[in-house]
């Protein structure tokens, strides 16, 4: 109803407006605004009005005819006041306020509407609002303060009006009648320093906006006024004393209008280079350091940055700007990875054209050490390769940015050495190009090593080139690489051999010893897959050196790579070293043997390697680790074993009997070995050592059981379930279980333990840390350096469901009969009860894997009844004993298969 009574009064003010003069033509409409601004706050913003493009253009035809009566004849600052009273809205005559809140809502309301309003003059008359407000700053007094603390609200209304205005192309048009726009931009680059500090910011968004809108017209026109060329002039006097800040801004708005111009026309690109524009930047990139000069000039960081990397942005955009396009060469030095395709004929429309924009990028890279500069500058050159790939050859074979950074990079904040050898690396992994001139380079100052941190940063960018194709083990290796690796980790042995048992300096336990790890990672997958390379390194007699290395934890994993990957060529070498590496560890060493152990059960794969084993004493060196461990499964663990942890220790026994099975497995002459040589009998009494088992005599043997379970109700009890179990009976069913595994020749496929990580990964220092890779063996990868408590371990999955899916024949007898040994160690004083029971299920387990012909077959002709009779001595007289039973009939169910009748009778 309220805009419906407005639309009549309206209608009534055109019928009646011709025949009034013009001052009773103001008033009345002055007088029908405020009801019109009223009706438009009470109805939420929205304006429902017949006649609005009329309304419009009567308001903005009133408004520039008040701004142009305030400014007719008056000096500049006189205007300037002139013009801040009309606006003001704290006046008692508030009719230019009025008059501009009007034209801010109408202005916002429709394209069409906003025509009207451009068409009204006000552009021209709004722009010589602006440069007085910018280029003459109020002098303050005590009854007179600028606009920008009075009234806000005004100046953001004005400056919305400008940008909805001038983002349209009539917009500029009929700004270019006013002959300001050039003034503006000139007083921006000359006075910047002088204007009114409320206005820079609202000039500057304005005059962005004129620039997004650029026309033919408003080209020729700036081109015709020498306007950038005298924007540059005043910018090169001012370069030296007007704060950084300050000489980003300005320098910016004219870049704005020279990239935006040149979709339309590169007559403004043509005159900021004839008239040195990139010198220009150049000397204002590089005056000063540019963080340090935004702090004290007491900017925010951000605020520094966002002016900074505007001018750089800009910039870069630059690069594209330009009538020619450069020519590629195609001088591709081979060889080149095999999904390496190159067709420079096929353009995106952004390569690379202005190779002076380029420069200037180049340049500033190459005399500045200031961090955010280079860093923004590197991430400029990698948007200028993700534009176009081409890219990345045509700068190459002309200006050879990445091959000159290269020269230099050692001398850069470390930050800065870490993104470029990223950048480097980006054109190996995503353009799947080799660029055999840089990596030379690269080459050059790893053998130089001026710098430490640039040298392991390098390295660690040629070893992720390295895991992407085997192709690069034969580049390396050609170029020196491989053998410049080899004499520096020679000779970093022999440091660590002299100083064995010596404090290491700090030195060795930063960048240095990083350095030595990412040279044996580099190492290792440069002899991955390439046995040629592993031949090199053996005939340079490494192989001494490589060992010394296994003893610390930082170096062992990649030290172990390349043992196995020696292994390929001569498996008793390897067998040799590993093993005496066992032998050699001590007692506390458990990181080591466990490392160690994998390694070998990833050789032990091959059935090549099971002679090697044998003939390099692997049997005895494995039992010798159970040897070195008695007593460390006791409850409570006492000594060294206290400090380590019961799942640490069973972790250790299951990794030594999976090696024993491995080099078992389908091997003949092995198992005949292991057998004959009493190696099982060796085995038993070794695991009866441990802790878990009984060894101090007499058992007290209970008239009956209350309640009986079955071996893999016990598994499930003690594992899987909530009921509280003794810690020895926990580790006996581990060890048994292992040995079940073991008797039907799967214990090498089972994988039982893994790691939980209870910490967050430590952050790298160096802002860089490569992805490290999971071994592929079943067992969790634990990675150097990151210790676990012991309660980190835990059993994974449910045993004896791995079990049951299982073929239940016999594969190893042997390792029935250290069942059967064990068994009467099964007890514990205190627990008579729950020792009968278990040992009663393990005998009926026993029971179950001699039931299938196979298995009693394979049993009765390993020639080992003999000693699981002795095992059994006094279970079997006495047949009160809890284990008659079911030990007689393990036995009865043998004697049919039996080849030694006489030991049965």
């Amino acid at each position: 109803l309220q805009w419906e009574t407005l639309a009549r009064q309206f209608v009534e003010y055109e019928q009646v407006a011709p025949f009034l003069i013009a001052e009773e033509q103001k008033r009345r409409l002055l007088d029908f605004l405020p009801l019109f601004l009223k009706a438009w706050e009470q109805s939420a913003g929205t304006i429902v009005f017949p006649n609005i493009q009329l309304l419009a253009s009567e308001v903005a035809k009133l408004l520039t005819k008040e701004i142009k009566k305030n400014l007719n004849g008056k000096p500049a600052e006189e205007a300037r006041l002139a013009l801040e009273q009309l606006l003001q809205q704290k006046r008692e005559v508030e009719d230019g306020h009025v008059l501009l809140k009007s034209v801010y809502l109408l202005s916002q309301a429709d394209v069409r509407t906003l025509w009207n309003i451009i068409g009204s003059g006000l552009p021209a008359a709004l722009m010589q609002c602006l440069y007085l407000f910018f280029t003459f700053p109020v002098k303050k007094s005590s009854d007179d303060r600028e606009t920008s603390e009075d009234d806000p609200q005004t100046q953001d209304m004005l400056v919305q009006i400008m940008h909805n205005i001038y983002k349209e192309e009539q917009g500029v048009e009929e700004l270019l009648a006013a002959d300001k726009l050039q003034s503006l931009i000139i007083a921006t680059a000359s006075l910047w320093d002088q204007c009114s500090p409320s206005w820079k910011v609202p000039t500057g968004r304005v005059l962005r906006t004129i620039s997004k809108a650029q026309t033919k017209n408003s080209i020729v026109y700036l081109q015709a006024v020498d306007c950038i060329k005298i924007a540059i002039q005043n910018l090169f006097k001012l370069a030296d004393t007007l704060p950084a800040h300050d000489i980003c801004e300005a320098v910016s708005i004219i870049l704005c209008f020279v990239k935006d111009s040149y979709p339309v026309s590169s007559a403004l690109l043509t005159e900021f280079e004839t008239n040195d524009g990139y010198q220009l930047l150049l000397k204002i990139l590089l005056r000063q350091v540019w963080r340090f000069v935004f702090v004290c000039e007491g900017l925010q960081e951000n605020e520094g940055d966002s002016c900074l990397e505007e001018i750089l942005d800009m910039l870069t955009c630059l690069t594209t700007c330009g009538k020619t396009e450069l020519k590629v060469s195609g001088n591709i030095a081979h060889p080149q990875l095999p999904h390496f395709d190159f067709e420079p004929t096929q353009s995106s429309g952004m390569t690379v054209k202005n190779l002076q924009a380029f420069q200037v990028l180049q340049s500033v890279f190459q005399r500045s050490n200031d961090v955010r500069l280079c860093r923004r500058i590197l991430a400029a050159i990698g948007t200028i390769w993700a534009w176009d790939a081409v890219n990345f050859f045509l700068l190459e074979w002309t200006l050879q940015p990445i091959n000159q950074f290269t020269d230099i990079i050692h001398m850069k904040p470390h930050t800065v050495q870490v993104q470029f050898f990223k950048l480097v690396e980006s054109v190996v992994l995503d353009m799947s190009y080799i660029p055999h001139e840089i990596l030379k380079k690269i080459q050059y100052l790893v053998k130089e090593n001026i710098v430490p941190f640039c040298t392991l940063t390098a390295l660690r960018c040629l070893l992720n080139m390295t895991k992407k194709d085997l192709l690069f083990s034969d580049i390396f290796r050609d170029s020196g690489l491989l053998g410049l690796l080899l004499a520096l980790l020679r000779k970093q042995a022999k440091i660590l051999r002299k100083s064995a048992g010596t404090q290491v300096p700090a030195l060795e336990e930063g960048t240095e010893k990083e350095l030595n790890a990412v040279m044996l990672k580099m190492v290792a997958a440069l002899t991955v897959g390439s046995v040629r390379n592993t031949v090199v390194l053996k005939d340079y007699g490494m192989v001494p050196y490589i060992k010394i290395f296994l003893d610390d934890e930082c170096y062992r994993s990649a030290t172990l790579s390349i043992l196995e990957q020696l292994s390929v060529i001569n498996y008793e070498e390897y067998m040799s070293i590993v093993i005496g590496a066992l032998c050699s560890s001590t007692q506390g060493e458990l990181q080591l043997k466990l490392d160690l152990l994998k390694s070998l059960l990833r050789i032990l794969d091959s059935p090549k390697s099971h002679s090697a084993f044998r003939t390099c004493s692997g049997f005895n060196g494995l039992l010798s680790l159970l040897s070195d461990m008695e007593g460390a499964l006791q409850d409570p663990p006492t000594g060294l074993w206290a400090t380590v942890g019961h799942n640490c220790v069973l972790e250790l026994v299951f990794y030594t009997l999976q090696g024993i099975t491995a080099a078992l497995h389908l091997d003949s002459v092995n198992s005949n070995f292991f057998q004959k040589n009493g190696l099982f009998e060796k085995m038993a009494e070794d695991l009866g050592t441990l802790g878990c088992f009984w060894t101090r005599g007499e058992q007290q043997i209970l008239p009956g059981l209350e309640k009986t379970r079955t071996f893999a109700e016990f598994l499930d009890a003690a594992f899987c379930s909530s009921e509280p179990f003794p810690r020895w009976l926990k580790n006996c069913i581990w060890i048994l279980n292992f040995l079940d595994h073991m008797v039907k020749g799967t214990l090498h496929l089972e994988s039982y333990f893994k790691e939980i990580q209870t910490e967050v990964e430590e952050t790298s220092t160096n802002d860089w840390e490569e992805p490290q890779a999971k071994e592929e063996h079943p067992v969790a990868f634990k990675r150097p350096g990151n210790k676990l408590p012991a309660s980190a371990y835990i059993p994974w999955g449910n045993p004896e469901q791995k079990s049951e899916t299982r073929d239940t024949a016999i594969v190893h007898p042997g390792a029935v009969c250290v069942i059967v040994r064990l068994l009467p160690k099964l007890y514990k004083e205190g627990h008579s009860q729950l020792s009968q029971e278990i040992q009663r299920a393990v005998a009926d387990h026993i029971l179950s894997l001699v039931k299938s012909e196979k298995s009693r077959q394979v049993l009765c002709g390993s020639g080992l009844l003999s000693t699981m009779l002795t095992s059994c001595h006094d279970a079997l007289r006495d047949e009160s004993h809890p284990l008659h039973l079911p030990l007689t009939r393990v036995f009865e169910k043998l004697a049919s298969q039996a080849i030694e009748p006489d030991v049965l009778r």
